[in-house]
């Protein structure tokens, strides 16, 4: 059972995803708030598994309940659930630890199967959000600096998938490994950014522009 909160503004939005997470077997509505003002306190009562987090809400925002979280509590997936797509919004949240960025136009379903990922180690990422971010990047294969980095050249593969969105398993079907393979590789690139997880391995990816 995934236990999933709401930080939404907008009610109609807020009372139809309470919906369809009451009515989906494995998922339990754990609640929703209109902005992330006691944000951390909620996350402590309600022990959710993953937070859908709106970004434009009034008082507390969304990017800032984000950071607010992650200052706290590193384990709980948040998954922004935005209208914006804009480079600034999916850079912002990937650096302040967000696990998926989606846009609030993805199908219910769809929008279903992003959480599961999510909850077992997944980035998603709506696939417009994903090609803004892979723009991002030199194409070049290495990053910035990546001298420093000494990164192989499945190391490179494994984190432009990770950017992508991608879980290990779907890293591991891609390229054709196993997902010891890249729990492998994952750790042995965490080792050269010198980062602890996943989201901080695409942050710095971005910001060496990758």
């Amino acid at each position: 059972m995934i236990k999933v909160l709401l930080y939404e503004d907008n009610p109609q939005l807020r009372d139809g995803l309470a919906i369809l997470l009451d009515g989906t077997d494995g998922f339990e509505y754990a609640g929703s708030f209109p902005d992330c003002t006691d944000i951390v306190n909620q996350c402590e009562t309600i022990k959710p598994d993953v937070i859908l987090m709106d970004i434009n809400m009034p008082n507390v925002d969304g990017l800032a309940g984000l950071k607010l979280i992650r200052k706290h509590n590193t384990e709980i997936k948040i998954l922004m659930l935005t209208v914006f797509d804009d480079n600034q919004n999916v850079f912002e949240a990937i650096k302040s630890g967000a696990n998926g960025y989606l846009l609030k136009k993805t199908p219910p379903a769809k929008l279903l199967e992003y959480i599961q990922d999510a909850q077992t180690g997944g980035a998603p990422m709506t696939s417009s959000i994903a090609s803004q971010v892979l723009k991002m990047f030199s194409g070049a294969g290495t990053m910035s600096g990546g001298d420093d980095f000494n990164l192989s050249d499945r190391e490179n593969e494994v984190l432009q998938l990770l950017v992508n969105g991608h879980s290990y398993k779907m890293i591991a079907s891609d390229l054709f490994i196993s997902i010891d393979t890249v729990r492998s590789h994952i750790k042995k690139i965490y080792e050269k950014l010198h980062v602890n997880s996943k989201s901080e391995a695409v942050a710095k990816a971005l910001k060496n522009n990758y």
